[in-house]
């Protein structure tokens, strides 16, 4: 988190469940206790599940071309992209409600990631190898599954999604679980919102002391 008392948060949502999606439900509370604890709070929500343009050959173009060099065309093919990154810049704390699905992430989170991981925007190459361009952030992964353990071997979602992160420079991640659900819901949610209860004191001491 930065040095001022304000802290900005974003919030991402990538389950494509609107009603019923526990992901959702519990970054309500995690956003909603911060909210309580911490005044001066702003939150900036994004939903993922609404849908964002693929990367194609122009994008792709356009996102190589030295930016000075850009036409009005290219400049207008990056100008979601640009968006996107403004906000998570603005940010000090990234909170993502990231359901598994099929052992991965939802492809509204993917596009997301294809759409902010830039060269020399996000992050840059450097003789001792790529370095992240968007330190000094926390970021909260809050995730769900119905059967795949979370960090497991075949838990491709959190494990990506946490190097993702990282490559841009943001390395303080807590993963928040409500995984397995399949077999025991009730303590996997009561877990994962024991997690959020300790993960919002947590915040709102930093912020009070910063």
């Amino acid at each position: 988190m930065t040095s001022t008392n304000k802290t900005t948060v974003l919030r991402l949502d990538a389950s494509v469940r609107r009603n019923g999606s526990v992901t959702r439900d519990l970054t309500d509370t995690f956003i909603k206790g911060l909210v309580a604890q911490d005044a001066n709070a702003t939150v900036v929500s994004r939903d993922l599940a609404a849908g964002l343009p693929l990367i194609d050959e122009a994008w792709t173009n356009a996102n190589f071309t030295p930016a000075e060099d850009r036409s009005e065309e290219q400049k207008a093919k990056l100008a979601q992209s640009d968006a996107l990154i403004a906000e998570l810049k603005a940010a000090d704390v990234l909170v993502v409600g990231l359901p598994i699905y099929n052992f991965s992430i939802p492809t509204g989170l993917r596009s997301w990631i294809d759409l902010i991981a830039r060269a020399r925007v996000t992050f840059q190459y450097t003789e001792q190898g790529p370095k992240g361009l968007l330190e000094g952030k926390k970021a909260y992964i809050i995730t769900a599954s119905g059967g795949t353990p979370v960090g497991s071997g075949y838990d491709f979602a959190t494990t990506y999604f946490k190097h993702v992160l990282g490559f841009v420079g943001i390395h303080d991640v807590t993963v928040i679980a409500a995984d397995q659900m399949a077999l025991n819901a009730d303590a996997a949610l009561e877990g994962a919102r024991n997690q959020i209860e300790d993960a919002v004191s947590g915040l709102a001491e930093q912020a009070k002391a910063a």
